[in-house]
């Protein structure tokens, strides 16, 4: 069954992934470092991680598999959920893709090394309400994608 994880501590869409989870009766897998106030929605796994440097990130590599979805905005969880056959999603809708995530990985540390070194400061551009509007679509796409493939390869 297709499942949703969510690297969710600083998460922007987590209403929307459980809008649209229950929508489709799907699983969701909040994973974080702290505990989350989500509401009562039964299609929600809240998952508390110890401290450890990456646990949240870990937690959800060990979990995800092929035709899962993944929703994070750190490229370097992208990846590795990627290796392990998941759809991935960031919060402004924008899939990560084996083709793209070599560049999206060396760009991010290009940036990082530029911060760093005091060449460029602060973050990205805001999230905007159009992100908001491009992930509850880009989400919808993809959960329709993988049911289709999953009915297709059921028929093989």
């Amino acid at each position: 069954m297709l499942e949703i994880f969510v690297d969710a501590d600083a998460c922007p869409v987590k209403d929307e992934v459980i809008l649209v989870a229950e929508r489709h009766g799907l699983p969701v897998h909040m994973v974080g470092n702290t505990w989350m106030r989500l509401g009562g929605s039964q299609s929600v796994n809240r998952v508390v991680v110890t401290d450890g440097f990456d646990a949240a990130d870990n937690w959800i590599v060990e979990h995800v598999g092929a035709g899962d979805i993944a929703i994070t905005a750190d490229i370097r969880l992208a990846a590795r959920c990627l290796e392990r056959g998941a759809r991935v999603l960031g919060p402004t809708g924008k899939p990560f893709t084996e083709s793209g995530i070599g560049m999206a990985l060396a760009m991010r540390d290009l940036n990082e090394f530029l911060r760093d070194s005091g060449e460029i400061r602060g973050g990205g551009p805001s999230f905007a309400k159009k992100d908001r509007s491009r992930f509850l679509e880009a989400l919808e796409q993809a959960i329709q994608t993988l049911k289709r493939e999953k009915r297709t390869s059921a028929g093989s």
